[in-house]
């Protein structure tokens, strides 16, 4: 499904659905970060998704990082809660979805680097690498809180 990404943007349409959502930051040993380029925007992003119905955020967190990536992770600790009102998806079916996501801190337990339908590019990428990176502001953010050490994100 095709979607369209506002970021601050004025001219983003009105949202028409809140779903919670979670995403897993994964660190390997050597401090690399787990990226996966998502098929429909070509940016680089941290893997995660939808909650599903009978999942805890950090079921949904663990389980989305398997399914996008193929790397088997465990959660480490929690890095916050990225509401944005002014991040906008807009889906081709005319769901325009606002941000809600949980973001967790998480490392690699298995598993091997591979593509799915949602990506087609899944890699470990070490921090001094990340500019070189096509990723959205929203990923970035939660990147840097945690590079920084500005976690719990609370907002």
């Amino acid at each position: 499904m095709g979607r369209a990404e506002y970021y601050n943007d004025p001219d983003a349409p009105k949202a028409n659905t809140l779903i919670p959502a979670s995403n897993l930051l994964v660190v390997d040993e050597s401090g690399a970060i787990l990226l996966q380029r998502r098929r429909d925007t070509g940016q680089w992003a941290l893997p995660g998704g939808a909650q599903d119905i009978g999942e805890t955020a950090a079921e949904c967190a663990v389980r989305e990082c398997l399914e996008e990536t193929g790397i088997a992770a465990e959660i480490t600790g929690f890095l916050g809660i990225y509401t944005n009102p002014r991040h906008i998806v807009a889906y081709a079916d005319g769901e325009i979805r606002q941000q809600y996501g949980n973001t967790y801190i998480g490392r690699p337990t298995g598993g091997e680097p591979t593509i799915d339908d949602e990506g087609d590019g899944v890699r470990f990428v070490h921090p001094a690498d990340l500019d070189a990176y096509d990723i959205h502001p929203s990923m970035r953010q939660q990147i840097s809180d945690y590079l920084v050490g500005a976690y719990p994100y609370l907002g």
